[in-house]
């Protein structure tokens, strides 16, 4: 894989699925500077090393809760130029929308992690400032309706899918097999329907966009 080695701590209370990610990170040559079985010891590591990346288990010790939720909320404060990808046995609810819109996060099923293109490529746009959402937890949140929602077409609820899981235009062009330009006036005509077309700059409307539906479709 080509890029610069992106310098990661692991929180996983699990120490074979913590030795499997180690494994797998350090042979595509990223560098593993620390990994912790809780979150107290996974923040402290952070803080501590100042890496690009954590990569967090939501629940961990010692509450076996959002332990892991709580503590990207911290780096999100204190670290806010270190990336967030968090990892979940199942679709949690209680995460914050403001933690999950953002960029430098994101927010990966366990078992995303077995489909090593797709989570390596994952961390490559956290490290990077981006995001990455899982598509299943986005299949979720878009499930409903709302009135600036209920106006988009099939094709452009799966462009914000899309553009919710964190893709660039090219990416979506990509996914979808068209052409860019295409993919430009899809995202022109949600942010309109949205309200959003006199937004100041792109990036900032997809953004507003993307939390607009994680606001009114969150669970809980």
């Amino acid at each position: 894989r080509g890029g610069h080695p992106v310098r990661i701590v692991i929180g996983e209370d699990s120490a074979l699925f913590r030795a499997g990610l180690r494994s797998l990170l350090t042979e595509v040559g990223h560098d593993v500077v620390a990994d912790a079985p809780d979150a107290p010891s996974a923040l402290a590591a952070v803080l501590t090393h100042d890496p690009d990346v954590a990569i967090l288990d939501v629940r961990m010790p010692p509450d076996h809760a959002d332990d892991g939720a709580r503590v990207a909320a911290r780096v999100r404060r204190e670290r806010p130029g270190t990336g967030v990808l968090l990892l979940s046995q199942h679709v949690e609810s209680r995460l914050s929308v403001d933690l999950v819109a953002g960029g430098h996060f994101g927010y990966l099923l366990k078992d995303r992690v077995l489909d090593v293109g797709q989570f390596l490529d994952a961390l490559d746009r956290v490290a990077a400032g981006g995001a990455a959402r899982d598509p299943e937890v986005v299949a979720r949140l878009m499930v409903g309706g709302s009135p600036g929602l209920a106006s988009l077409t099939p094709r452009e609820r799966e462009v914000l899918a899309l553009m919710a899981e964190g893709l660039t235009n090219a990416g979506i062009a990509s996914r979808l097999v068209v052409a860019e330009r295409t993919v430009e006036t899809h995202v022109a005509r949600i942010l309109g329907k949205l309200g959003l077309a006199e937004a100041t700059a792109q990036d900032h409307r997809r953004v507003l966009a993307v939390l607009r539906y994680l606001d009114e479709h969150r669970a809980g």
